[in-house]
């Protein structure tokens, strides 16, 4: 049984960035591109072993190398995008970011053949069929597995506002779905999806990976796709909650916030702080805020006896951790606000051209 170890959790403050991507034609519709990008060809080299597929044969998914501090993401993440992006256009293909793509419908998209989704396929069928959604996701080392589950824990309240700023995906299927993030609550209907319950420490959350194996429900820990957890084999705790994005800028904002967030929980456990004790339903609904309403939503705070706007909690998260980029994110238009204009403006067309990676 492959299972992770308190080993794994060594280093503190370094970054992994997993982007997923559509492949795209030269109009950029989505096109089955996998097995010439995946398996019919050498990848550059930054993306040797950091290049896969998902589910579907438009879906693909990179990995940065390690990266050792934050002031090299950038650098880290230019270079896998632009290797990809060559990649794709030397076999004819283009690459683009959202959510989920305006024009794809799931009915006329061909799955992958990989044995771990055919098996997926056939155990979850009608939501894992229709599943054609794309994520962000950041890790963080975390140098104690404890620690690490209990900054997870804590990440659970500030998931929603971060979907909020992040919200790319207001069409599915080719229709309007009347919200913000439709790629959230489409995969959500996953099993082990959505907001995790605390764990009471990191063995407690390992016992649960290995029991989910056990009994059956999961094949292997990667099936464990809820938005936060303590990565047992990389030793980082990964959120993954955010839209996947075009633009490399509102990409490092969000690692910028979620790292800054990871460190300075990391102080406030080494320093004694308890845990917030939140009911799970109330952040629930804080997710359902953010994927309705995007930079319109508003959170039930952490005491569960107000609401909190997400221009508050920006000007809060900004003033206290010194993020900058976070109050751009929120002052310049949505992902999803931005995808509806241009669609109303200029048309499908432009709104395909307008999610291609340059």
């Amino acid at each position: 049984m492959d299972l992770g170890s308190r080993d794994a959790f060594a280093r503190m403050g370094t970054l992994g960035i997993e982007e997923e991507f559509f492949v795209v034609d030269e109009t950029g519709r989505p096109t089955s591109g996998i097995d010439d990008l995946v398996y019919g060809s050498d990848p550059p080299d930054v993306l040797e072993g950091r290049l896969d597929h998902e589910l579907f044969k438009f879906t693909i998914e990179t990995q940065t190398p390690r990266i050792e501090s934050l002031d090299d993401a950038r650098p880290a993440l230019l270079e896998v995008r632009e290797a990809l992006v060559d990649h794709a256009a030397e076999h004819g293909y283009r690459v683009a970011a959202a959510g989920l793509h305006p024009t794809a419908k799931w009915r006329e998209l061909d799955h992958a053949e990989k044995p771990r989704y055919r098996a997926q396929l056939d155990r979850i069928q009608y939501p894992q069929h229709r599943n054609t959604t794309a994520g962000l996701h950041v890790h963080v080392g975390v140098d104690d597995a404890d620690k690490a589950t209990w900054i997870a824990n804590e990440l659970r309240w500030y998931l929603p506002p971060l979907l909020a700023l992040s919200a790319n995906s207001p069409f599915w299927n080719g229709f309007d779905t009347g919200l913000a993030s439709a790629r959230a609550k489409i995969f959500e209907n996953l099993p082990n999806t959505g907001v995790p319950t605390a764990f009471e420490d990191f063995e407690s959350y390992l016992d649960f990976e290995r029991r989910m194996v056990e009994t059956g429900s999961i094949n292997d820990r990667g099936e464990l796709w809820f938005d936060v957890r303590p990565h047992t084999g990389h030793g980082t705790v990964e959120v993954r909650t955010p839209d996947a994005q075009a633009d490399p800028d509102r990409v490092l904002a969000f690692v910028e916030y979620v790292h800054a967030l990871v460190l300075d929980l990391a102080a406030r456990y080494e320093d004694g702080e308890s845990g917030t004790d939140l009911r799970r339903e109330f952040l629930d609904e804080n997710k359902w805020r953010a994927m309705r309403h995007g930079h319109d939503a508003s959170f039930v705070d952490r005491s569960g006896d107000a609401t909190v706007s997400l221009p508050a909690v920006v000007d809060r998260e900004t003033d206290r951790l010194g993020v900058d980029a976070l109050r751009t994110l929120h002052e310049t238009e949505s992902g999803a606000e931005r995808q509806r204009r241009i669609l109303e403006r200029d048309g499908l067309d432009a709104l395909c051209e307008d999610l291609a990676l340059a």
